[in-house]
């Protein structure tokens, strides 16, 4: 049976997540703006964050990349082709800030085929996205907070009974997880939580 989030406690030492944090804040931290949810609507009664976006370039997308082809093999068994749009999203959740239960994936952001019965119309877009589309499969979270640097704000998740659990909060804990999956970060009561999460794209689901 696969399991619907797995995740690793990577044991990076210590010093590298510093080096890693000290240069986000120095490259990254200017960039920060409020979050918004997919679609790029601003709603802060759902979605109140800021954040700012890391290129795949960047060394760390190599690291996280050896984790989700880690989990794929070992669990989720998913045809992967990239992380989507090649970027990571770098979060901070202040005092107060959250982000409401909500999923990464699904139909409503998916294709809808436009040719309606054996009309001809839409028919070529419909064999261009058929063949480009690439959908959210994997979503990730590296955690860049130590776990007393802040009350509150845990990630959550809903099983597929309906059942909720909380990932790990360990610094450098690198989470993993169906992009169907619902989820959400409680509300950060004091300090601050920072994190890294992104999305591994692939061929829609035949």
């Amino acid at each position: 049976m696969a399991f619907q989030t797995v995740w690793y406690y990577s044991d990076v030492p210590e010093d590298i997540v510093s080096i890693l944090e000290k240069d986000l804040k120095e490259n990254f931290d200017p960039q920060m703006n409020d979050s918004r949810l997919m679609g790029d609507a601003l709603n802060k009664d759902k979605r109140n964050s800021q954040n700012t976006w890391v290129p795949s370039s960047h060394w760390l997308g190599g690291f996280m990349w050896h984790y989700i082809e880690r989990a794929n093999r070992e669990n989720f068994l998913y045809d992967l082709r990239c992380i989507d749009c090649e970027s990571m999203q770098y979060t901070k959740y202040d005092v107060g800030q959250f982000y409401g239960w909500h999923n990464d994936s699904g139909l409503s952001c998916h294709y809808k085929p436009a040719t309606v019965g054996n009309r001809m119309e839409g028919r070529a877009q419909d064999f261009v996205e058929e063949n480009t589309e690439l959908v959210r499969k994997l979503s990730f979270v590296l955690q860049l907070s130590n776990s007393d640097d802040y009350e509150g704000g845990n990630l959550q998740l809903l099983d597929e009974s309906g059942k909720s659990y909380f990932a790990p909060r360990k610094r450098g804990t690198v989470i993993l997880f169906d992009s169907r999956t619902q989820h959400r970060v409680l509300p950060v009561k004091s300090g601050v939580r920072k994190s890294i999460v992104g999305w591994t794209v692939g061929p829609r689901w035949k």
